[in-house]
């Protein structure tokens, strides 16, 4: 079954360098950034870790919690951390899943459903699709995804600045627009009608459109 936005994130149970966990349950009342990796002491993704755990006080302030995988064993995530650590400078707190059985690369459909075996010499380019970012809310519902190529370091700023709008947006009736930052601008929601905005934004707003509503961010 493919996922798509807005689809409640499946549930699992998985060793991580962090003890067994029930996914939903870890999740509990915040956001879950899952983000998974092709194989342990690959080079790309050993930068990507490290700059996660080195910005990962940035997601807990957003009451967000991050979350690894890979599907080489807990064993070999916890002898990559040390690397990570020594060569990217920040050490790795947040939990990192052991997919083995690639019970999880499946269920996010990061990996063909009858894909045969388990993680036994299986290379990175065997699990090129296994690059992928999920951000998932406290109603358990996905809300964004991403899969980037193995030669391609992902953005994990970008990553803030969507939990960001998605944060901003889901609290009051706006749009973020283009390359919006926080404390940008924002766009009124197309479902609030003039009459309603007027009582919601006091102070008015920009419109070069009538349906380009411009305001100033609210909160």
């Amino acid at each position: 079954m493919s996922l798509r936005i807005n689809d409640t994130a499946p549930d699992f149970s998985a060793k991580t360098t962090q003890g067994t966990i029930k996914f939903h349950e870890w999740i509990g009342d915040k956001w879950a950034i899952l983000f998974s990796h092709p194989k342990d002491f690959t080079p790309v993704c050993t930068t990507e870790l490290g700059y996660m755990a080195k910005i990962e006080p940035e997601f807990t302030k957003r009451n967000a919690k991050l979350i690894g995988l890979s599907i080489d064993p807990v064993e070999n995530h916890s002898k990559w951390a040390a690397d990570i650590e020594e060569t990217q400078g920040s050490a790795v707190k947040y939990p990192m899943i052991g997919d083995t059985d690639l019970a999880v690369a499946k269920l996010y459909n990061m990996l063909p459903a009858d894909e045969s075996g388990g993680s036994d010499g299986r290379t990175a380019a065997t699990n090129a699709t296994v690059r992928s970012v999920f951000i998932i809310g406290p109603d358990k519902k996905i809300k964004l995804m991403m899969t980037y190529p193995m030669t391609t370091g992902r953005n994990f700023d970008e990553i803030l600045r969507v939990l960001d709008s998605m944060q901003l947006t889901a609290k009051h009736k706006v749009a973020t627009p283009v390359n919006w930052k926080n404390g940008d601008d924002v766009i009124i929601a197309g479902s609030v009608s003039d009459e309603d905005a007027k009582a919601m934004f006091p102070g008015g707003w920009n419109a070069p459109k009538p349906y380009l509503r411009l305001v100033k961010q609210p909160g």
